[in-house]
């Protein structure tokens, strides 16, 4: 295929029909991994929140070792991301917004069952009520983005 074949197949972010197609798979994928797990079950995070069983910390457990390693060779083979550039990992720094959104995050979490990955495998799997949780992710995201000059960071 020529260069400008390749340019044509691509939209402004630089990625091209074969690519939506690979990351809608990997999205599907996780929706039935999501459900199958039942990491997106309101019964599952309402007991991890009382501490009545582990299954949701062994799952998070496992998920935190899992990104360690792929950001370990991420690092060590320098991978790039999907539209070609490098992948790097830039800590965010500590201060009281940090402390305020992780209560807001955990409340919601607790509240809905559902972080915001899960919300799409609920919607998915014919769980209506969490159109409710989506609009309330996309407003609370969206009030972040208009109150973010006035917030401390």
């Amino acid at each position: 295929m020529s260069e400008e074949a390749k340019a044509a197949n691509k939209n402004s972010s630089g990625m091209s029909p074969l690519n939506y197609l690979f990351v809608l798979l990997i999205g599907a994928y996780l929706g039935i991994l999501f459900i199958k797990s039942e990491v997106a079950r309101w019964e599952r995070v309402h007991d991890m929140f009382l501490f009545r069983e582990a299954h949701m910390y062994l799952i998070i457990s496992v998920a935190i070792v899992v990104a360690m390693i792929s950001m370990l060779i991420i690092k060590r083979f320098k991978v790039k991301s999907i539209d070609g550039k490098p992948i790097t990992y830039k800590p965010k720094p500590y201060h009281t917004g940090v402390i305020i959104g992780g209560m807001l995050f955990g409340a919601g979490w607790a509240i809905t069952g559902a972080c915001p990955g899960p919300i799409y495998a609920q919607i998915g799997s014919g769980e209506w009520m969490a159109l409710f949780t989506l609009a309330g992710a996309l407003l609370g995201m969206f009030s972040y983005a208009a109150l973010k000059p006035k917030l401390p960071h």
